[in-house]
């Protein structure tokens, strides 16, 4: 594939991944709450993969013009996201301290736990969610995907659309990780920001989950 095509493709990637959103959100809030980020991560970039595969296989534009299926993933991703955002809300947690967790305890997960009674594997799956439900995911894919591909390559399209993919995967895996480090380094001694950055991160996520169910509904109705 043409470079200077990729390169362009990553430029507006990078715009986007820099908005926040229901991505933004769920980082900012592992950060505060859990010992690792990378859970968080792990599971909004499988999302992501998930996405790349739908796109590739030719599902994602089947997905975009059936209004049903559209209609069921926007209802379940502003569920999801408003379910999290209620969580954060009745129980924002600043950073967790040693005497929070302790590593003999397997109840809590050790030092790799969240915080207390999350496991791992529920973090990466609350990530999948995050972004394989979020409609606004699939329909950026759909649209911005085939316009870097070309069938003038001597790569298939599916294979072009998985390459994209990737960069965009990619580009998430840094931008987020460095997101949820940088928000627990700078919040780590400042307990009361950090309480303050938690309901915010919860308020984003119920705001986006109704943005995206009022905006299905008027879609439906006009």
């Amino acid at each position: 594939m043409d470079p200077t095509l990729l390169f362009a493709f990553w430029g507006m990637v990078f715009l986007l991944i820099a908005v926040p959103g229901p991505d933004w959100a769920y980082i900012l809030a592992s950060g505060l709450r859990d010992r690792s980020v990378h859970p968080a991560v792990a599971g909004i970039l499988i999302g992501y993969l998930i996405l790349t595969a739908i796109v590739a296989a030719g599902l994602g534009v089947l997905v975009s013009d059936n209004s049903v299926v559209l209609t069921i993933i926007t209802l379940s991703g502003a569920g999801y996201l408003s379910y999290l955002g209620t969580g954060l809300l009745a129980s924002p947690s600043g950073l967790p301290t040693p005497a929070d967790t302790n590593p003999a305890d397997t109840t809590r997960g050790g030092i790799e736990g969240a915080v207390v009674g999350r496991s791992w594997w529920t973090r990466v799956l609350r990530g999948i969610g995050v972004s394989g439900l979020n409609p606004k995911g699939v329909l950026i894919f759909v649209a911005m995907l085939p316009q870097f591909t070309g069938t003038g390559s001597s790569w298939p399209i599916p294979a072009q659309m998985v390459l994209l993919g990737l960069i965009f995967t990619g580009s998430c895996a840094i931008f987020y990780t460095t997101l949820g480090l940088t928000t627990r380094t700078i919040l780590r001694t400042r307990p009361t920001a950090s309480h303050l950055v938690s309901r915010i991160s919860g308020a984003a996520m119920i705001l986006i989950g109704l943005f995206l169910l009022a905006e299905r509904l008027i879609t439906l109705l006009t």
